[in-house]
């Protein structure tokens, strides 16, 4: 018989939580947030904008921000009208339904403007997962100051950054971290790929439909060097949508490759890969936990290139490399090349880039599947970093953080009843 969730609520009064999350990644966190803030509060309701995840663990949709899940100004600016209509529909709902907090998750762009209507009703607002605001537009520390009470920082270092900027900052954990662990597996899946023992690469092409559309072609041309070289591996494609498996499809068509394109089965098919090509993103903290050789690649136009070097203040994307690096913000910012001192001590190799790489993604892919003995030290990095950071228990932390800030915040002590009477009267009252 197992025992009862501990609960933390100390009384019966209803605990409303507003949340925000508008990438795919951002979904799964809030889904298993409120999962465990319902364990801990009993009399608790979840409303906002989210997903499919976050609607599956029982929020109360009121859109479906994930179907806009878009990147670089010009795309925003052709969803701008959407993005003011859920602003306007957000601010009305705090407006008269007054919720206890506001939980934002990653998603700035749209976010702040959430931020900054329940900070004018005066609701307290969570940033949980926040934007790597560090690594880029870091004038954006003065809107995190305004507009947010608390930063729930995913990364060892963000605290200690957040609070020297004036930020109210915990570390709580990578929520990632709670996804993976608690992830079933298709066990007729894996018996069938485990049977087959040529090498597997496993490309995994982003979660954003720009990325799969952006990254797929040179992902599908290190796939053709590399069978030059290795001709008996494997390829398999993890999509995150239906529509993106059918343009991967169609492109992996187009390139005559025989690749297998799956949905739904990327833990699946990062535990059968020897090794992982993959588009920039949280994902690369998943293939840490599953302590895969990847290279990542993460393919913008050149415009895009260009601008991103008066943004970007680190010199690697990836949040893996992030995690092992010495000087956070060191004078050298330029991309990670191949042939740089350090190059062996980088976990995962990476390409952020206008060009095409697949080159060098085939370089890498070739020397794991050949080299027995540069893939085991791979390994060996990874998961000495596994041990360090890969740990579950974010969103645990954060309930518990956000249910006691709530229910234990002071209550306003009402003022003497004399001194209401004299702020409401014009005649003078005697106390006896």
């Amino acid at each position: 018989m197992t025992s009862a969730p501990h609960q933390i609520c100390s009384n019966d009064e209803p605990l409303t939580i507003f949340f925000s999350a508008g990438e795919p990644s951002g979904d799964i966190h809030g889904a298993n947030l409120i999962r465990k803030l319902n364990c801990k509060c009993h009399n608790f309701k979840a409303v906002g904008y989210g997903g499919a995840e976050m609607k599956h663990a029982g929020c109360d949709l009121h859109a479906d921000l994930t179907a806009l899940a878009v990147m670089w100004f010009a795309r925003a600016l052709m969803n701008l009208h959407k993005f003011w209509n859920l602003v306007s529909l957000a601010d009305r709902y705090f407006k008269h339904q007054r919720p206890d907090a506001v939980v934002l998750i990653d998603y700035p762009g749209f976010n702040w403007w959430i931020a900054r209507r329940a900070k004018a009703h005066g609701i307290p607002v969570f940033y949980y997962a926040p934007p790597q605001i560090w690594s880029w537009a870091r004038w954006r520390i003065k809107k995190m100051r305004r507009f947010v009470d608390h930063v729930l920082c995913s990364l060892p270092f963000e605290q200690k950054w957040f609070s020297e900027q004036g930020c109210n900052a915990t570390f709580v954990g990578h929520p990632f971290f709670d996804e993976v662990e608690g992830q079933s597996l298709d066990e007729e899946f894996m018996i069938e790929h485990l049977n087959k023992k040529d090498p597997l690469v496993v490309i995994l092409p982003g979660s954003r439909t720009q990325e799969v559309t952006g990254n797929t072609r040179w992902f599908l041309k290190a796939a053709k060097l590399i069978l030059s070289k290795v001709p008996n591996a494997r390829f398999a494609v993890a999509a995150f949508r239906p529509h993106q498996a059918e343009i991967v499809r169609q492109m992996v068509n187009g390139a005559e490759l025989s690749i297998d394109v799956h949905v739904g089965k990327t833990p699946e098919l990062m535990r059968l890969a020897d090794c992982c090509m993959a588009c920039s993103g949280s994902v690369s903290l998943e293939l840490l936990y599953h302590t895969k050789p990847t290279v990542i690649l993460y393919w913008i136009s050149r415009p895009a290139f260009f601008v991103q070097k008066f943004f970007r203040k680190v010199k690697y994307i990836t949040l893996v490399n992030l995690l092992t690096t010495d000087d956070l913000f060191p004078k050298d910012i330029t991309p990670f090349d191949p042939n740089q001192e350090d190059a062996d001590k980088i976990l995962f190799p990476e390409y952020l880039t206008c060009d095409d790489k697949s080159a060098q993604l085939a370089e890498h892919i070739i020397e794991w599947l050949t080299d027995s003995t540069r893939r085991n030290t791979k390994v060996a990095g990874l998961n000495k970093l596994k041990e360090e950071v890969a740990h579950g228990g974010a969103s645990t932390q954060a309930a518990n953080y956000i249910i006691e800030t709530i229910t234990c915040k002071p209550k306003l002590i009402p003022k003497p009843h004399f001194q209401i009477k004299r702020a409401t009267s014009k005649t003078p009252n005697i106390i006896s």
